[in-house]
């Protein structure tokens, strides 16, 4: 999404009024009550609207005054400040009650509709260090000379999206590397909770003919994936829908998927208000 077209004023205000709905004013009765756990969740989305990290944050409130006017804030939080509401907003549960609000507001404004069309359902791995490409593989010890990273434990999410609005529907947090048809079943289970799916599309990563008897006869969502799963072969795929996928994928939406790759960086719902705020 360009940012071009929208504005960090609008962009606060909206994840400011969104939180609100979804979260209570403090965390507890003996907090300070400096800010507002809605104050601090609508800085933190304007941190990743601009791509800041919390320094310059806090540095951007102070230098634009009317920002913090808009949220009601008296006085710029610490750095610090911002850093650790991160930790306790991004949790599980604030999190997906964020994300509820937001995908509400979504459907109020009618920036997306309760019924969901067309999702798609993707698997990214996320970066916990400023370490560059160049660095990662000056460092990998290996003599192989196909060896370009050396591979640790990562932050990784599975995504599921709208493919109209773009809004975010389901947010799967794991740790990498592993596949990603573990978090199937919750990925889609979330987002039926929020809305309804007429379509879903992944990749070969989540191609099983047991996600497709799952999604389809207990979910009622059509699933559409591409048979690549085991080893190269002429012969069609074991399982009635695998079959099927080998036969009519070409005919049917499914090269709508690339829709997810635009957000599933974006693993809060800071990605939905960005585009409520548009």
């Amino acid at each position: 999404m360009s940012k071009t077209c929208k504005s960090p004023r609008k962009v606060l205000v909206t994840a400011w009024t969104v939180a609100k709905s979804a979260l209570p004013e403090f965390s507890h009765k003996y907090s300070p009550k400096k800010f507002t756990q809605h104050q601090l969740f609508a800085c933190l989305v304007l941190k990743e609207f601009l791509q800041l990290d919390y320094r310059k944050l806090a540095a951007v409130l102070k230098d634009a005054n009317e920002l913090a006017k808009a949220i009601g804030l008296q006085k710029v939080p610490h750095y610090t400040t911002f850093q650790k509401a991160a930790a306790r907003l991004l949790l599980s549960r604030p999190a997906n009650q964020l994300l509820d609000e937001t995908i509400r507001s979504g459907i109020a404004s009618k920036t997306m509709r309760r019924r969901v069309d067309l999702a798609a359902l993707d698997g990214t791995g996320l970066e916990t260090r400023h370490a560059s490409d160049y660095y990662v593989k000056r460092r990998a010890k290996s003599g192989k000379h196909w060896q370009k990273t050396t591979y640790t434990r990562f932050p990784k999410a599975g995504i599921l999206c709208d493919c109209s609005s773009h809004m975010i529907l389901a947010v799967i947090p794991a740790r990498g590397p592993g596949p990603d048809i573990k978090h199937f079943r919750q990925a889609l289970d979330q987002a039926l909770t929020r809305v309804s799916l007429g379509t879903l599309t992944a990749d070969a990563g989540y191609d099983s003919e047991k996600s497709h008897e799952y999604a389809r006869e207990e979910c009622g969502v059509r699933l559409l994936i591409p048979p690549l799963i085991g080893r190269p072969t002429d012969k069609l795929p074991k399982g009635y829908w695998r079959k099927q996928m080998a036969i009519r994928l070409h005919n049917t939406r499914y090269g709508q998927r690339w829709q997810v790759e635009v957000y599933q960086a974006d693993c809060t719902s800071s990605a939905g208000l960005y585009q409520l705020a548009a």
